[in-house]
C-alpha cells in the first residue's frame, strides 16, 4: 500500500528547533529552572560543604578560593564612609608623613656624628694606606660612604626597601613554581582553598536532587515525533539535546557531524503478496503499523530494516522457526529444499541478531527473508485470553537494522577509520557488513495469512518450532508452498549526515583522564523505552551535574557526555568517534558508562568489565526500589545476579572491543516490550512501562553514583581481583566447552589451554601484588589525616593509570591483529566454507563477539570461532596469542 509519509526521507531543510515546537497542536513545558532551587535552598547548598570522608576521596575544592557574597547597599555605604574618612584624614596622614621624615632625618645626623666621634685607633702602615683610599673614596658622589674601621657601607634606607621587596617577590616567584613542579597543588588543593565540597554530601546530593517529573517532561519532549537517525526529525532531537547541555552550563557543548550509509524506504516501495497459481494476488500484507496518533496525527515512520538489500524476488513460502543455523539444518535434513525459497522466521530464539538470521538463509539458498514477532516470544503464550499490555499488538512491527555487526561494525563503507568528509569509502557489493538478500519486518497479524497459506505442505513443525499466533497450525512448508512476492525498493545515501552530541565536565587533577557517559538518541519510531527512557535520564544526570558545577564543583577527572547517532543502524555514531579518536582514548578514556533501554522493566542488569564489581556493588547497596522498600542490592542478591560479560548490542562495543576503555552496560529489564515498535511511545511508558517514573529516578542515581566513583575518587576504584577471577573461571569453562566440540579427537591437531592457565594464574598473583599499594595508600592517607605528600600523589596517579591501562594492554596490537577467522562454521551441509575477511575491528583478547553470536556475550572470541570452524591448529595458535597478551598486560600492571 502506498506510504503514508510521501517523500519523508527526500532532502528536506532541517527545521529550528523552535519551529519544530513551534505549532499549536502542541504543548511544552518549561525545563524547571536551577537558580530557583538555589535561592530557596541556601542551606542545601551551603550543607555540601564538609569534611574528609574517611570512606571516599579526599575533599576537591572548589576554582573559587572561598564564598564571598554579593554586595549589599549596607556594604556599599559602609564602604562609601570609610574611603570619605580617609580624605577627611589626608591632611593628617601627609602632616605626619612630613613629621616622620624629619625624624628620619635627626636619627641618621645623630649616627654619623656618633661615629664621627669614635677615638682614633693607632694605624699601621697599611691602615694608613686604607686612610688615604677611604679619603678618596668620600669624595666621590656615592649612595653610601666608606668609613674607615671595616664598616659595612652605609645604604640609603629608599634603596634597601627597594632591594628588599625585588628580593621577597623573587623568593615567592620561586617558591610558588618549585611547588606547582612538585605537584603538590594537584593532590592537596583542598589544603589551599576556602571552601571544600565533602565527597559524602555530593554523593548525597545528587540523589536527592533527581526529579522524576523533569525526566518525564523531557521524555515527553523526546518521544514527540519519530527521529529515525539521518532524518529532520533526529536534527531537531539532536539540537534538543544540545540545547539541555548547554543551559544546564556543561562546558564545550557541540555536535559532531559524520558522512554514513543509511537507507530509507521509497513510497510504494515494499511488497509482500500471496500469489495464486496463475501469479495474481491472492493477498496483500498491510505491512505498516496501525497508526498510533490520530487526533492529531503524527508521522510514524514506515516499516523497513535498516541496511537490508534492495530486490524484488519471487518463491515458494518455507517456515523454518527462528532461522538459526540449527533450524535451517533442520530443514536440510527433512529433505526440504530451501534454494530460490522465501524464509519465514520469527524473532528472538536461540538465534537473537536478526541480522544473522537473513544471513544464514542467505548462505542456505534462499532468495529472501521475512521476520515477524511471535505473540509467544513478545507478550504472551497461547492460550492467554488477556494479554497483560507488555506485549507486540497483532499489527506491532519490530523494526531493526540487519548489518552484520558481529562482523564489520560502525559505517560499513569505512570500516576501521572515521567516516568524515573525503574518507576512502568501500563498495555495498559483497560487503562483509551487509546481507546480499532482500527482507522485510511483518506483524504476527500479517505472518498468520502466510502461515495459514502452507499448512498441509511439507511436514508438521515440532513443538519447539510453534508459537501462539491464533488459529494457526505450525507446517514447514516446501518448494510446492504458495508463492510470495517480495518487494523492497529503498533510497540509499552513502554519506548521509548524523549527528553526536557531545558535552563535558573538565576535571582539575588529569584533565586529559576522561570518563565518558554515553546513550543513543536515535530511534526507530519515537522510542520511549529504547532509547528515549535512557535520553531523558542522561539528561537529568547531565543537568545534575552542570548544577554542580554552578556551586563550583570539579571533578579529579573530566566527565565526557555523548548522544551517539545512528546506533540503531549499527552502533554507527559510537564507532565512528571511537574510530576518530582512537589514539586519545587508548591513552586517556578510563572507562565508558554506557546506558541503552533504561527502563525496560523492574530488574536491575548490568554487564561489562569485571573491573567495575566492587564500585557497582557500592553503588546498589546506597539505591533503592521504592515500591519494594528495599536496595538494589539486596534484590540483586537475592535473584543470584552477576555482572554479565558484553556481546554486540549497544554503543560500548567500539569503546570495550577497539580502544580497550573499560565499559559498562546497565539498565532495568524485564517482560517483552513493544521493541522497536510505534507502540514504544510515551503513553506505553506512564501507563504500563514505568506509572510514576520511580525506575526511571532510581536509574539515574545509579547513574550519577557511578559517574562520581569513577571521576572524583582519588584511588581508582577498578577492582582487578574480580578480574583475575573472572579470568579464571573463563579459562575453565573454555577448556570445558571445547572438550564438547570435539577437542583432541582422533586425527586432530593436539590443543591444549595450558598457556592460558599459566597466564591467568600468573594474573592472579600480579593483581595481588598491584593492590597492596592501595591497602598502603589507604593506611599513609586516609589513615593518616587526609593528605598525602608530592611524592606519594605521584605514585597514586602512576597507579590509576597502569590501572586503566590493563584493559588498553589486552588488545591485539600486531599488525593483521584481531579477530582472524576466514571460514564459515560448516553446521549445515548446505552451507559451505567460503572466505569471510578478517574481522581486525575487533581487538581484545578476553571480550568481543563470536562469528554467529551477534548480540550474545562471549569470551575469549578468537579461539572460539577456530574451535567452531573445526581448524584446532588455528585455535592453538589463538591461545597461545591470548595468553601471550595477557601475561604482558599483566606485567605492565605492576611496572615490569
Amino acid at each position: 500500500m502506498p506510504d503514508e509519509k510521501p517523500n519523508k526521507y527526500e532532502p528536506l531543510p532541517i527545521p529550528t528547533y523552535e519551529e519544530a515546537i513551534g505549532s499549536s497542536s502542541r504543548t511544552t513545558t518549561p525545563t524547571p529552572s536551577r537558580s530557583t532551587d538555589e535561592a530557596a535552598h541556601p542551606a542545601e547548598r551551603e550543607g555540601l560543604l564538609g569534611h574528609l570522608d574517611p570512606g571516599g576521596r579526599l575533599p576537591v575544592p572548589t576554582r573559587r578560593a572561598g564564598y564571598r557574597p554579593p554586595p549589599t547597599e549596607d556594604s556599599a555605604s559602609v564602604r562609601g564612609s570609610l574611603e570619605q574618612h580617609d580624605a577627611f584624614l589626608g591632611q593628617d596622614r601627609e602632616r605626619r608623613r612630613d613629621s616622620a621624615s624629619t625624624e628620619d632625618e635627626e636619627v641618621r645626623r645623630e649616627m654619623e656624628e656618633m661615629e664621627m666621634m669614635d677615638p682614633p685607633r693607632p694605624q699601621t702602615a697599611w691602615g694608613k694606606r686604607m686612610s688615604s683610599l677611604t679619603a678618596s673614596l668620600s669624595s666621590l658622589n656615592l649612595p653610601f660612604k666608606w668609613r674607615p674601621g671595616w664598616r659595612w657601607p652605609r645604604v640609603d634606607a629608599n634603596f634597601c626597601i627597594v632591594l628588599g621587596r625585588c628580593f621577597a617577590v623573587l623568593l615567592v616567584m620561586a617558591v610558588v613554581y618549585l611547588l606547582f613542579m612538585s605537584g603538590i597543588f594537584t593532590s592537596n588543593l583542598q589544603r589551599m582553598a576556602g571552601q571544600m565540597f565533602d565527597p559524602e554530601d555530593v554523593r548525597v546530593h545528587v540523589q536527592k536532587e533527581v526529579d522524576e517529573r523533569r525526566i518525564g517532561e523531557r521524555l515527553r519532549e523526546i518521544t514527540m515525533a519519530d527521529h529515525l537517525a539521518g532524518t529532520e526529525g533526529d536534527y531537531v532531537l539532536a539540537q534538543y539535546v544540545e540545547g539541555i547541555f548547554a543551559s544546564v552550563g556543561l562546558e564545550d557543548v557541540h555536535m559532531e557531524e559524520f558522512g554514513v550509509y543509511l537507507n530509507y524506504p521509497k513510497e510504494g516501495g515494499r511488497k509482500v503478496d500471496l500469489l495464486k497459481d496463475d501469479g495474481n494476488v491472492a493477498w496483500s500484507a498491510k505491512i505498516d503499523e496501525d497508526p498510533v496518533y490520530s487526533d492529531p496525527p503524527r508521522a510514524q515512520t514506515p516499516v523497513f530494516h535498516g541496511h537490508s538489500r534492495t530486490g524484488d524476488v519471487v518463491g515458494p513460502l518455507i517456515y523454518a522457526n527462528y532461522g538459526s543455523r540449527e533450524d535451517f539444518r533442520r530443514l536440510h535434513d527433512s529433505g526440504i529444499a530451501t534454494e530460490g525459497a522465501i524464509a519465514l522466521v520469527k524473532y528472538g530464539g536461540t538465534q537473537g541478531d536478526r541480522a544473522l538470521k537473513v544471513k544464514a538463509a542467505e548462505l542456505v539458498g534462499f532468495a529472501g527473508c521475512i521476520i515477524y514477532s511471535d505473540p509467544a516470544d513478545d507478550g504472551f503464550t497461547k492460550g492467554e485470553v488477556a494479554p497483560n499490555g507488555r506485549y507486540m499488538p497483532e499489527s506491532g512491527v519490530q523494526r531493526g537494522a540487519v548489518s552484520l555487526m558481529s562482523w564489520v561494525v560502525g559505517d560499513v563503507l569505512t570500516p576501521g577509520w572515521a567516516s568524515v568528509k573525503g574518507a576512502e569509502r568501500v563498495s555495498k557489493d559483497n560487503n562483509p557488513g551487509l546481507v546480499n538478500i532482500p527482507s522485510l519486518p511483518l506483524s504476527w497479524g500479517d505472518a498468520q495469512h502466510l502461515l495459514q497459506a502452507i499448512k498441509g505442505f511439507g511436514q508438521r513443525a515440532p513443538d519447539e518450532w510453534k508459537g501462539a499466533i491464533p488459529n494457526i497450525e505450525y507446517w514447514s512448508g516446501n518448494s510446492s508452498s504458495p508463492k510470495v512476492h517480495l518487494v523492497n525498493d529503498q533510497d540509499e545515501s552513502d554519506e548521509q549526515s548524523i549527528w553526536n552530541v557531545m558535552a563535558k565536565v573538565t576535571g582539575i587533577e588529569q584533565g586529559e583522564k576522561a570518563i565518558i557517559v554515553g546513550n543513543h538518541r536515535d530511534a526507530w519510531a519515537y522510542g520511549a523505552t529504547d532509547p528515549g527512557s535512557g535520553t531523558a535520564v542522561m539528561l537529568e544526570v547531565a543537568s545534575i551535574f552542570g548544577d554542580l558545577m554552578a556551586r563550583g564543583w570539579r571533578p579529579l577527572r573530566t566527565i565526557q557526555f555523548a548522544s551517539w547517532d545512528a546506533e540503531e543502524y549499527n552502533l554507527i555514531g559510537s564507532t565512528e568517534y571511537v574510530e576518530a579518536n582512537m589514539e586519545k582514548l587508548r591513552a586517556d578514556a578510563f572507562a565508558y558508562l554506557n546506558v541503552d533501554v533504561a527502563v525496560g522493566g523492574q530488574n536491575f542488569v548490568a554487564a561489562g568489565s569485571p573491573v567495575f564489581q566492587k564500585s557497582l556493588l557500592r553503588v546498589l547497596d546506597r539505591t533503592s526500589d521504592s515500591s519494594q522498600n528495599v536496595t538494589l542490592r539486596e534484590l540483586w542478591d537475592r535473584r543470584g545476579a552477576k555482572l554479565g560479560g558484553l556481546g554486540a548490542g549497544s554503543d560500548y562495543v567500539a569503546f570495550q572491543d577497539m580502544a580497550g576503555t573499560s565499559s559498562l552496560d546497565f539498565g532495568f529489564d524485564g517482560p517483552p516490550f513493544p521493541y522497536h515498535s510505534a507502540y514504544d511511545n510515551f503513553e506505553w511508558m506512564i501507563n504500563v512501562g514505568d506509572p510514576g517514573l520511580q525506575y526511571h529516578k532510581v536509574l539515574a542515581q545509579v547513574w550519577a553514583l557511578l559517574i562520581l566513583e569513577f571521576s572524583d575518587r582519588l584511588m581508582l576504584p577498578f577492582d582487578m581481583s574480580a578480574y583475575s577471577s573472572s579470568l579464571t573461571g573463563w579459562a575453565m569453562d573454555l577448556e570445558n566447552w571445547a572438550k564438547s566440540k570435539g577437542a583432541n579427537q582422533a586425527g586432530q591437531t593436539p590443543w591444549s589451554t595450558e598457556p592460558l592457565r599459566e597466564a591467568v594464574l600468573q594474573f592472579a598473583k600480579d593483581a595481588k601484588q598491584f593492590e597492596e599499594f592501595e591497602l598502603e595508600w589507604d593506611s599513609v592517607v586516609l589513615g593518616g589525616g587526609g593528605f598525602e605528600n608530592a611524592n606519594v600523589a605521584f605514585h597514586r596517579k602512576s597507579h590509576n593509570i597502569r590501572m586503566a591501562n590493563f584493559e588498553t594492554h589486552l588488545l591485539d596490537l600486531e599488525e593483521g591483529g584481531g579477530v582472524c577467522i576466514f571460514v564459515l562454521a560448516n553446521d549445515c551441509p548446505l552451507i559451505l566454507k567460503s572466505q569471510i575477511p578478517n574481522r581486525t575491528q575487533f581487538k581484545h583478547v578476553v571480550f568481543g563477539p563470536q562469528l554467529w553470536s551477534g548480540y550474545d556475550e562471549a569470551y575469549f572470541p578468537f579461539i572460539r570461532d577456530a574451535v567452531e570452524a573445526g581448524d584446532w591448529t588455528l585455535a592453538q595458535k589463538q591461545v597461545e596469542k591470548a595468553a601471550a597478551i595477557i601475561k604482558r598486560a599483566s606485567a605492565k600492571l605492576i611496572g615490569n
